[in-house]
């Protein structure tokens, strides 16, 4: 069996130095386009496949980016896929740390930390801004989904890449206003700082658009979305729409419905946030918004991988996409009395 090519094999056939091909590699500054060309090539002739497990020794590095992701949370697998991805492009891998109803987002950290992963990527995290401040200190921190409420916002936060919670909420406002619909629903969140933001962002869009808007407290999930449905249902509710503030809500929401004989969208429109998997399902065909999951992912791994690279540090970052409305069968023009 012939022996594993190595990067000095590749230098060599390339005619350049072991760093020139180490760098034509990974992609960095310093290679001409021909010249990187040249080494791409030959890697590719000798079949040569970098040897992370050396490489990170040499260094000192892991080049491990840790991510923390709630297993019920549609939404999160699909950002986990894309983070994955970007994560290889520049060079990195991913450890991921599972949140569950029985093992807490602090838990799922230490693991990534005890991994010796190199930056922590937190997929709407409810940690306590001072908590992320705190764990700031300790490795690059991107939070995604979420704008965390920082108790001294001039110290060092986390970078942040979130998609506009605000302009999401309006959107589906907007949508259901043009549709004739007059009383809404928001199921909410619950009291975390996404949830926050998705009730803020309702308020504003009906005060704006001069129509009727109530909140009902609920959970990021179907049980939450189903009662908070049975309870209005139960108090008399003869709204025409409903704006949840999750597609796993907006599922309970449906359930209670469709169970109750309420035709969606005939008798009532629903929306969803998040336009995850869920959302697409043939039979669902939920109206969401979507959070550009592919964009998130690619500002997250940046802004962590410019972090590790020593590059200069202008302050937290706060990247903010901009979401877009996908209209699907849940949604639909108010019955005429």
């Amino acid at each position: 069996m012939s022996a594993r090519p190595t990067i000095k094999d590749v230098a060599a056939r390339a005619g350049v130095s072991k760093g020139m091909v180490s760098l034509a590699l990974r992609g960095a500054p310093g290679p001409s386009a021909e010249t990187a060309a040249r080494v791409l090539r030959a890697a590719a002739d000798l079949g040569y496949r970098a040897d992370r497990a050396a490489s990170s020794l040499a260094l000192r590095r892991t080049r491990l980016l840790g991510i923390t992701v709630a297993v019920r949370n549609a939404f999160h697998a699909e950002l986990v896929e894309e983070l994955q991805d970007a994560a290889e492009e520049a060079g990195y891998d991913v450890v991921l740390a599972a949140v569950t109803r029985t093992r807490g987002e602090r838990a799922a950290i230490e693991t990534l930390l005890d991994s010796r992963c190199e930056a922590l990527l937190l997929l709407g995290p409810e940690l306590p801004g001072a908590e992320l401040m705190e764990l700031r200190r300790r490795v690059p921190v991107v939070v995604l989904g979420r704008r965390p409420r920082l108790a001294d916002p001039g110290s060092p936060g986390p970078d942040v890449v979130r998609a506009s919670d605000e302009v999401g909420t309006r959107l589906l406002v907007e949508h259901l206003v043009g549709l004739g619909h007059r009383d809404l629903l928001h199921v909410s969140g619950g009291a975390g700082d996404i949830a926050a933001d998705r009730r803020a962002g309702f308020e504003a869009a009906v005060a704006t658009a001069g129509v009727r808007g109530r909140v009902v407290e609920g959970t990021f999930d179907e049980e939450g979305g189903a009662a908070a449905t049975r309870r209005v249902l139960g108090g008399g509710w003869t709204g025409t729409a409903v704006v949840a503030a999750s597609d796993r809500i907006a599922l309970g929401v449906l359930d209670v419905l469709l169970r109750d004989g309420i035709a969606v969208p005939g008798r009532v429109s629903v929306t969803g946030y998040d336009d995850s998997l869920l959302a697409r399902l043939g039979h669902v065909r939920l109206t969401s918004v979507s959070q550009d999951a592919a964009g998130q992912a690619a500002c997250a791994v940046r802004a962590a991988v410019q972090r590790l690279d020593g590059e200069d540090d202008p302050g937290p970052a706060d990247v903010v996409l901009v979401p877009r409305l996908v209209v699907r069968d849940t949604t639909g023009p108010v019955m005429s009395e």
